[in-house]
This record gives C-alpha cells, structure tokens and sequence, in this order.
C-alpha cells in the first residue's frame, strides 16, 4: 500500500476507534497516528493469534483498528493513572 493508503486506512481506524470507545476522539492527525500505529500492534497482535493480517483496504482497515482500539484502551489508563 502506498502513503496515502495508509494515511486514508489510519484516518478511518483512528476514527473508529475513537467512536467506539467513547470518546470524541484526539483529532484528525493524532485519529491518523494511532490507526497507523495501530496497524502495527493489530498486525503483531493477530500475528501472536495465528491470524493474517488481511488482505486490502478493509482487512487493513480492521487490523488498524483494533490496534488503536488497544492504543487507545493504553493511552486511557495511563492518563488515569
């Protein structure tokens, strides 16, 4: 995938997750850092679960988000902490 894929999957991930949550989320660019990010922790978490990452924009999409959806889970305990 290129950049802006990336970008575009971070955006909706982030998003996401950010709704899910319940939250209103951290805004457009940190939405964008935590979906990419949590394109990372969701592909080794389904790496860890024997699972592939998934092909395309919505296997991305969904790996993405539910690594944010564990960064923002993280990022929440810490600020109560």
């Amino acid at each position: 995938m290129g950049i802006i894929s990336w970008i575009v999957v971070g955006l909706i991930a982030g998003w996401l997750a950010g709704k899910v949550m319940k939250g209103r989320g951290y805004g457009v660019v940190v939405d964008i850092i935590l979906g990419i990010l949590g394109a990372i922790v969701g592909g080794w978490v389904f790496g860890l679960l024997g699972l592939g990452p998934g092909r395309g924009m919505i296997g991305s999409t969904i790996v993405a988000f539910v690594g944010a959806v564990i960064l923002v889970w993280i990022t929440r305990l810490v600020k109560k902490a």
